[in-house]
């Protein structure tokens, strides 16, 4: 993690979207963006064993991107920074066209 308190703010970034109708009319669309570590499978009775402490192998090497997903759709993959004492994102590779377009596929 690394410390990002010098980064440009989405305020700031948002406001070089071109003033076209067709761009103007679809960047106020809210969206639901998230950042996935990793996932694994359990079973009912694993979960229901655990409590507070419990650790949970999870499917990602510590060293590895994370996926960060728009509406379930993976767009990017980033590391963890630190904002003002907050967690975010940094990304560092765009997803290729057709793994987005997979992921809006899958869900049709």
């Amino acid at each position: 993690m690394s410390d990002m308190s010098d980064a440009p703010r989405l305020e700031e970034i948002t406001a070089d979207i071109p003033a076209g109708r067709n761009f103007r009319l679809l960047a106020d669309i809210p969206v639901r963006m998230s950042v996935e570590v990793g996932s694994t499978q359990l079973r009912l009775a694993e979960i229901m064993n655990l409590a507070e402490g419990s650790v949970v192998e999870l499917d990602r090497q510590a060293d590895e991107l994370l996926d960060i997903m728009v509406n379930g759709t993976l767009v990017a993959r980033g590391e963890v920074v630190t904002v003002n004492g907050r967690y975010g994102i940094r990304v560092v590779e765009i997803a290729s066209t057709d793994a987005r377009m997979a992921g809006l596929e899958r869900r049709s």
